[in-house]
């Protein structure tokens, strides 16, 4: 394609459980929907490895080939899957115009935006190398995997400090990483992870390195305060310092909360502007799983549906 102009009735931005599953909805309502993948073809679940807490894979399954099975399922029911990111858009009057590669230009009647959310990395060589293999950013999705090891969490927060109890309850030891003399999170949090017999907080502590070849062997961590170098002796470390919307293409446009979520009528997937939804960890910063970005992937695909027929779009 090249500088086309194509018109279509639903298109979906973005992969990933949301994308994929309102893909599927989407065209078995017979509204053959276009989904680009966006930057991360099959979103977070692609730089995951062992997904063991999404129903129906009884035995666990690798994130990229679940994607690849939400993928060929949408295709089966006739979506139009294709490489390709949203570059810029227009929602201002119907059809709403979005283009893509900065060249394309797709006019259509509803928009599902599944973008996703990017968990915040500390930015160490080590950290991407050996995420994955040891290195997580999702306690909830990994910590079944550290049963009864020692584990390392780094962040100061509400959900680090979840996160923190959540791996307590698995792990033999929890070392919670705290840059500065205090926490941030909420007093009730901070009481649930000092009360917390195996959760060792370390305050004026920043991550130097992330030990380990081929997985997680050790953490170097140093006090700012005693100005002394440590080694924790961990196979885990989870990174909880939080996680950004994919939103700056609709700031301006679309109601975001103030840490850039795009805000959602409570009860449906439904935005400020009627015909356009959003699904998934772009909308969702309480939950961020994979069966609940699916689940709202269906609403969406549900309430476009109803929105097209109030509308008299066939």
């Amino acid at each position: 394609m090249n500088n086309e102009i194509e018109k279509v009735k639903c298109l979906i931005i973005g992969s990933g459980p949301a994308g994929y599953t309102a893909a599927i909805y989407a065209a078995r309502a017979d509204m053959k929907p276009v989904l680009y993948q966006g930057l991360q073809p099959g979103g977070q679940l692609t730089i995951t490895t062992e997904v063991e807490n999404y129903p129906g894979y009884p035995k666990g399954t690798m994130g990229p080939a679940m994607m690849e099975d939400f993928k060929a399922q949408a295709e089966r029911f006739g979506t139009s899957v294709r490489w390709g990111y949203a570059t810029s858009v227009d929602f201002s009057s119907q059809p709403y115009k979005v283009v893509i590669d900065e060249k394309d230009t797709i006019l259509a009647d509803t928009v599902i935006i599944s973008t996703g959310a990017s968990a915040k990395w500390l930015g160490l060589e080590s950290e991407q190398r050996l995420n994955g293999y040891g290195v997580s950013a999702c306690a909830v999705c990994d910590g079944f995997f550290f049963k009864q090891q020692d584990v390392a969490i780094i962040g100061a927060g509400d959900t680090a400090a979840e996160e923190a109890t959540y791996l307590a309850k698995l792990c033999k030891k929890v070392y919670m990483i705290v840059r500065k003399g205090e926490m941030r999170a909420s007093k009730a949090m901070q009481h649930r992870v000092l009360n917390t017999p195996n959760i060792e907080v370390l305050y004026n502590t920043e991550t130097k390195e992330i030990l380990g070849d081929k997985t997680v062997d050790g953490v170097l961590v140093y006090n700012n305060a005693t100005k002394e170098d440590r080694k924790l002796d961990v196979t885990g470390f989870f990174v909880a310092i939080g996680h950004k919307p994919n939103t700056e293409l609709f700031e301006g446009i679309l109601d975001l909360d103030e840490n850039g979520y795009i805000k959602t009528i409570p009860g449906s997937t439904k935005t400020n502007i009627e015909g356009i939804f959003a699904a998934g960890d772009v909308q969702d910063h309480i939950y961020r799983q994979a069966v609940t970005a699916a689940g709202s992937g269906c609403m969406a695909a549900i309430d476009a549906e109803r929105y097209l027929a109030a509308k008299g779009i066939h």
